[in-house]
């Protein structure tokens, strides 16, 4: 191959461009890796949860807490991907590009070798060609030179001098002939041992070299292919824990759990309504119609439509966590309202219902800006309200203990000081200590209060004792046929607290018939200036209400009150203290008792 210099060169030439050619798709490569684990980290991230309460109600669910586990296996996942990176950058990128500087440096040595000793040959040619010639040169010389001596040694007219000269030049030239033929046939020599070195020696030993430069590139270009797939079995076994995490997180869903959950975190804590009283509608049909009976018939009717305005609690939606009104379509109450004035209490209590939903809502926005809520947690039912005050409990003695095991530890300390006084001063202790004894007489007192406030949850919990007591007072109290079919019935608004719902429509018919002066309105002046409602009954406060929002009154416990307008459905009950002062009070926070003759009722008590 001593002919195919070229070719070889051009040859390794491409082999180590194909080398940095890898090298740019190793990289490539890992560059894509890189970007894939780092889009792997942001999604992890983007779903990972916030520090908020939402995502902490929501943790306590095995499917929550299942997607939590799949994102951080995700994150080690999307780590396994920048190992892969940085191997390939390390074991492969690192190693071919010092290998292709060590390549380069080595081609170039023995390329330069190969044109030094080409250009040796051809140098020794060169002078082999000069001795060539010199020594044809001096032949020819020396032939003319000897052909002129013979032409002067016939020549008779020539002298002697000039025939020695001649022999003398001829006997010059042959010599030189005879120098130049001996350095020729030397040269000659040296240059057939130098061209045999050159073609047998050298350009082979160069070949070589070359050659075994290739097979070292071309089996560092196999090991980093196959550094190229071990990169990726090395992670596999790491990648298979992390797919098992999420096998594992996904079988720890629990349905029933979770289930279970829903139930705990909406359980109020309060008994179901009892059973509807029969309403006889047929006494009204007993009556002698007449032109004075018109009352009648609008109660009778009036009681039918009450009926129909059932409300099923279960089942009622509420975004607002607020009861919602079950009401007739607005254009019947229109239609009512332009055939029958009397009817004009159904857009009051429209406007009323309308009121009180704004009141509801700018009581939830309030607190959803000023916080949970206050901090015995009344706003809250029995039960959930018993579960938060049980938490707060268990967070404050957790507190407690531990404080208590910083108090212990420095206790220790001290007495190490007080046996071993070179250790410290047992006093410096001292102010340490007093800070936590301070620390944990304050826990002890936050505990006290809100167990105080937790015994007066369960003590006010119902049960089934006093459902029974209760439903006995109301049977003692209430003695009419009328009273009892319109007793209150214990409804459950759809965010767990109960209103007692009665029927509102028959009870304000009811007191239209006792002061029809009260229920006629004269000009449309009725929707703006509403005259006093008479009282339909009293109520006793079960809990304090502070009624910071519009439309709503202040009330403490145990106070009797007035009632003046039923809740309608949105939990709220219209009541008054005294002739200036009324307002709404939410149904839950009252006991109502419903009275024929209520404020006589109400100075007897």
């Amino acid at each position: 191959m001593f002919d195919q210099f070229d070719n070889l060169e051009k040859h390794t030439q491409w082999g180590i461009e194909f080398v940095e050619k890898y090298t740019k798709f190793v990289k490539e490569r890992s560059e894509i890796e890189v970007s894939y684990a780092k889009q792997i980290r942001n999604l992890s991230k983007k779903y990972q949860p916030k520090k908020n309460s939402r995502e902490e109600e929501e943790s306590k669910y095995t499917f929550c807490r299942a997607f939590q586990q799949t994102l951080s296996e995700l994150n080690d996942y999307a780590g396994q991907h920048e190992l892969i990176a940085e191997n390939l950058t390390t074991q492969i990128i690192n190693e071919l590009s010092k290998s292709l500087q060590e390549l380069k440096s080595e081609r170039k040595g023995h390329f330069h070798e190969g044109r030094k000793a080409q250009q040796q040959i051809e140098s020794s040619w060169k002078q082999l060609e000069a001795c060539k010639k010199r020594f044809e040169r001096d032949c020819k010389e020396a032939e003319r030179a000897q052909q002129h001596f013979e032409k002067m040694d016939a020549d008779i007219n020539v002298t002697k001098a000039d025939v020695e000269k001649a022999r003398q030049q001829a006997q010059m030239r042959h010599q030189m002939a005879a120098d130049s033929k001996s350095e020729y046939s030397s040269y000659l020599q040296k240059f057939n041992q130098e061209q045999n070195d050159h073609y047998y020696t050298h350009i082979p030993s160069i070949f070589q070299k070359l050659q075994d430069m290739e097979e070292k590139r071309i089996e560092k270009l196999g090991v980093c292919m196959k550094t190229f797939a071990d990169v990726d079995r090395q992670v596999l076994p790491i990648v298979e824990k992390c797919l098992d995490g999420m096998t594992k997180a996904a079988e720890s869903v629990e349905p029933k759990t979770d289930s279970n959950q829903v139930v705990e975190s909406y359980k109020s804590g309060f008994e179901p309504p009892g059973d509807v009283e029969f309403e006889d509608y047929g006494q009204a049909m007993k009556r002698t119609v007449s032109e004075n009976s018109l009352s009648n018939s609008r109660e009778v009717k009036e009681k039918s439509t009450g009926k129909s305005k059932g409300k099923l609690w279960p089942f009622i939606k509420n975004k607002n966590k607020s009861p919602k009104q079950h009401k007739e379509p607005l254009s019947h109450r229109l239609n009512d309202f332009m055939t029958s004035k009397p009817k004009i209490h159904c857009l009051r209590s429209l406007r009323r219902g309308l009121s009180l939903k704004l009141i509801t809502l700018n009581s939830h926005v309030r607190n959803l800006i000023e916080g949970s809520g206050p901090e015995d947690f009344s706003h809250l039912p029995p039960e959930q309200r018993r579960k938060k005050l049980q938490g707060k409990i268990d967070d404050i003695n957790k507190d407690i203990q531990k404080e208590m095991d910083a108090r212990d530890g420095l206790l220790k300390m001290k007495d190490v000081y007080v046996k071993n006084p070179q250790m410290g001063d047992p006093s410096s202790v001292d102010p340490r200590l007093a800070e936590i004894g301070q620390i944990i007489e304050k826990l002890q007192s936050e505990v006290q209060k809100f167990e105080g406030w937790l015994a007066e949850v369960e003590e006010r919990m119902p049960s089934k004792s006093d459902s029974n007591r209760r439903s006995v007072i109301y049977e003692t109290q209430n003695n009419t046929t009328t009273v009892s079919n319109n007793c209150a019935q214990d409804r459950e608004s759809p965010d767990g607290s109960y209103t007692e719902e009665q029927n509102s429509e028959t009870q304000v018919k009811a007191s239209t018939n006792l002061n029809p002066t009260s229920s006629t309105p004269d000009d449309d002046d009725e929707f703006d200036d509403e005259e006093t409602l008479p009282t339909i009954g009293t109520c006793k406060a079960l809990y304090p209400f502070e009624g910071k929002n519009e439309g709503t009154i202040a009330i403490a416990e145990g106070e009797l009150l007035y009632v003046i307008e039923q809740d309608k459905g949105d939990g709220w009950t219209r009541v008054r203290r005294n002739e200036e002062e009324e307002g709404y009070v939410p149904t839950t926070y009252i006991e109502v008792f419903l009275e024929t003759n209520a404020k006589d009722s109400l100075k007897s008590a």
